[in-house]
């Protein structure tokens, strides 16, 4: 009996009263829970981003960093594991881990949209029906060769089930980050994998259920039977009552309106209160709140609200716990001898065999390509967070032992590291690249047919920007001759680590656009309305996108779309926005650095458009459109290309032009050195005053149209005084790098290399004007922008 005393850990105390009243923090529950917490969130984070370079999602760097913690690394240290990890702490530790699964649940289960599953095609659901019967039913056979083994006299009927839910289960959410990341989300393969991912994920958390009623110490089938039935109740009862109370909640909250806390702790509370009935009847805690977030609609702001308020705490702080809670429990030393690896690589071979063939099969029979059908396979074995949550569910109820467990483990690690490489090396998507660098019109200056259609890529974050930019393209219509205008709209949306990044994924289809809503729905996306709203109004051919992507490549993406779409011309939103002062403040300056990868990249022309509230917080409708636009001229390729974006404007009725050229004045000419800024000063030279040839007639004809010009003689002075005169234009269109000597001179004074001498000097704190400024750089081949090529690493953070 002394033995077993001795054996109990010790009792642990919360708080300790300090390091100066002789206590050691750590020996107390919430200093080290702190502690383990700070530890646990740096080795993950910097594991993460060393494996950045290779495209892995950061559940592999939180699998990682469980296992180093634990017994097969940094644990083999007895002082390290009873300093920081001792046994009487890991209480805690898991309680802490299964309260942060327990809400990670209940967000996987609102990523779950009912609606969608049920309209599923026959191909998803063939892929999903076979991705889970072969492998399971191979997790079974192998069930029998372990138990021969190294997994004696464990429950049998409970072991078997466990094996075939282990090796038959897709990690959704992970698989969506892995998609993203190959640019493969909104393909019909990134597609057809997401819709076989949601059904095989609902299908596993069914089976797992019945593993878990089946594990219970109790050896009477009737106890577990008892468990089983219990827990269908519990969902039909949830089935009953949750939808139609949350639907009573989601109509009192609407769109743009806080949502109130009362909704939110309500909700919370019912997750818990569900956690604690599905535990009570001997299912897992966790499955309650994976039902409720499955049940509560997804119409309205609510749900969105409910991811924002929980997500990440849950998901940065408390889960990375439940890989650690894992990793302590991984013993890689535990697998010894020639029969335990051998064991390994049976069970990684079989998980991987049961997958890839069973998808290959049915997705050769749909007569997919084989290619594609390969990939598919190696997409559909990503394993996950649920994978580790079936291994954990198992160790605990004795079901897998040390060796068993940590086999399983490795497997899971395996399988989704290897996805990323294998799909890049089999599935490359073929490449458009020499077709897409063959369209003709790549910008808005054209030598023939100006009646020829004008393509525009507008890109934008959020729908603050909507209104204006929208004024902005209806300027850019001109009027209803030749081909008119067309404009992709493409919604760029970040694909972060949070779980709610999956609900983009719901909005996306396969031509990459997001869902309309012809139905008249009330919530509907704002920014999808605004554009449908500015279709019909204008006339115009606008089609909305969405591109989902993480910040450091979404410029590939903008460069991809463009040239796939032939667009003339792409614009992109500033990255600092007008505060109620006046003043330009930076929102988000990894947006700055986007703009200066697309600069660089861009098959085509490309304009920042500085918002400074074209037309107002609102969409202005085509007969009350009354704007003065200005073009500053300087000289070359880039001036000539907003000239012809302000010509471009000027067919609209309600725009009158101003072309503000600036040229040398005699006395300055031999003071002033002439500089080749394009290596071709004469035929631009000789191409600006064709140009300008072109705008006198047309000026003398046209009353829209109007020609200045402005003598220099003390450029910095004269540029500034000639703006001030224009300062209540509405809109001011320049080039990025303009040519010439007067440009030339005052180009020391840029601040913004993305927008060029003359654009910073508009957007200064001492600028005379507060009009919309959008500059415009002219595709001129390879190197388009070279002088910011290198400037990724130079950005600062203003």
């Amino acid at each position: 009996m002394a033995a077993n005393t001795s054996a109990c850990p010790a009792f642990m105390k919360a708080t300790s009263n300090g390091v100066f009243q002789g206590d050691n923090p750590i020996d107390f529950a919430l200093p080290l829970a702190i502690l383990q917490i700070v530890i646990v969130i740096i080795l993950t984070r910097l594991l993460a981003y060393l494996l950045r370079p290779l495209r892995q999602p950061r559940v592999v760097a939180e699998v990682i960093g469980g296992i180093m913690l634990g017994p097969s690394l940094l644990g083999r240290s007895k002082a390290f594991l009873d300093a920081v990890f001792p046994k009487n702490s890991l209480t805690v530790l898991e309680t802490l881990a299964n309260l942060g699964l327990l809400f990670f649940l209940f967000l996987a289960g609102l990523e779950i949209d009912t609606k969608s599953l049920r309209n599923t095609g026959k191909k998803a659901l063939g892929i999903a029906l076979a991705g889970i019967s072969l492998p399971f039913a191979l997790g079974i056979g192998s069930s029998f060769i372990l138990r021969a083994t190294i997994s004696k006299g464990v429950d049998s009927v409970a072991f078997l089930i466990f094996m075939g839910v282990a090796l038959s289960i897709t990690a959704f959410p992970v698989l969506a980050r892995i998609l993203a990341e190959l640019k493969l989300l909104t393909t019909e393969i990134g597609r057809l994998a997401m819709s076989a991912a949601a059904v095989n994920d609902v299908a596993a958390w069914i089976l797992l259920a019945l593993a878990i009623a089946l594990s219970g110490s109790d050896t009477s089938a009737l106890v577990s039977l008892w468990v089983f039935l219990a827990g269908c109740g519990f969902v039909v009862a949830a089935i009953c009552i949750i939808p139609p109370v949350f639907r009573w909640i989601a109509r009192r909250c609407h769109e743009g309106e806080p949502i109130e806390e009362t909704y939110i702790c309500a909700t919370l509370a019912v997750v818990l209160v569900c956690g604690f009935i599905t535990d009570a009847i001997g299912i897992h805690s966790m499955f309650g709140a994976f039902v409720v977030g499955v049940l509560i609609p997804k119409e309205g702001p609510f749900a969105g609200a409910l991811i924002e308020k929980v997500e990440d705490l849950v998901s940065g702080l408390f889960l990375p716990l439940y890989f650690v809670a894992s990793g302590l429990k991984t013993n890689v030393a535990t697998i010894q001898g020639a029969q335990s690896w051998g064991l390994l690589v049976l069970v990684t071979f079989t998980a991987c065999f049961g997958k890839i063939v069973g998808t290959l099969g049915v997705s050769l029979a749909f007569k997919i390509p084989m290619r594609e059908a390969v990939a598919l396979g190696f997409l559909m074995n990503t394993k996950g967070l649920v994978e580790l949550i079936v291994l954990n569910i198992g160790k605990d109820r004795k079901v897998l032992n040390d060796q068993t467990f940590a086999i399983m483990v490795l497997m899971a690690l395996f399988t989704t590291f290897m996805t990323t490489p294998i799909v890049m090396a089999v599935y490359k998507p073929a490449r458009r690249a020499k077709k897409e660098r063959e369209y003709k019109h790549r910008t808005v200056e054209r030598d023939n047919n100006t009646n020829t259609q004008l393509r525009i890529l507008t890109c934008f974050h959020g729908a603050g920007s909507i209104p204006s930019m929208i004024n902005l393209l209806e300027a850019s219509r001109g009027i209803e001759k030749g081909e008119g205008l067309c404009v992709y709209a493409l919604h760029l949306r970040e694909l972060s680590e949070r779980s709610s990044a999956i609900l983009m994924v719901h909005k996306v289809r396969k031509n990459g656009m997001p869902f309309w809503n012809r139905r008249g729905n009330n919530n509907a996306d704002q920014v999808v309305v605004a554009f449908q709203a500015f279709q019909q109004l204008s006339r115009v051919n606008v089609r909305p996108m969405t591109a989902i992507s993480s910040m450091s490549d979404i410029h590939e993406d903008i460069c991809t779309t463009a040239a796939r779409k032939r667009a003339s011309i792409v614009i992109l939103p500033f990255h600092k926005h007008q505060q109620v002062d006046g003043t330009l403040e930076t929102t988000r300056g990894d947006y700055r650095w986007v703009n200066r990868r697309v600069l660089v990249e861009a098959p085509c022309s490309v304009g920042i458009f500085v918002d400074r509230g074209l037309g107002g917080s609102s969409q202005v409708s085509a007969q009350d459109v009354s704007y003065s636009v200005v073009v500053l001229f300087f000289g070359g390729r880039d001036d000539r290309e907003a000239l012809a974006y302000g010509l471009r404007m000027a067919e609209h009725p309600g725009i009158s032009l101003t072309v503000l050229r600036f040229v040398t004045s005699p006395e300055r000419v031999g003071e002033i050195t002439r500089v080749d800024v394009d290596n071709e000063n004469g035929k631009i030279v000789k191409s600006d005053e064709e140009v300008m040839s072109e705008i006198r007639k047309k000026s003398s004809v046209d009353e829209s149209v109007k020609l200045v010009e402005k003598r220099v003689e003390n450029a910095a002075v004269d540029v500034r005084s000639a703006i001030e005169e224009m300062r209540r234009s509405n809109l001011f269109l320049v080039g990025r790098m303009p040519g010439g000597e007067i440009a030339l001179a005052i180009r020391e004074n840029s601040e913004c290399a993305e927008l060029g001498p003359v654009g910073s000097l508009l957007i200064s704190t001492e600028s005379p004007t507060r009009a919309s400024v959008l500059v415009i750089q002219q595709y001129n081949g390879a190197g388009t922008a070279p002088d910011l090529a290198s400037a990724g690493s130079e950005l600062d953070t203003d």
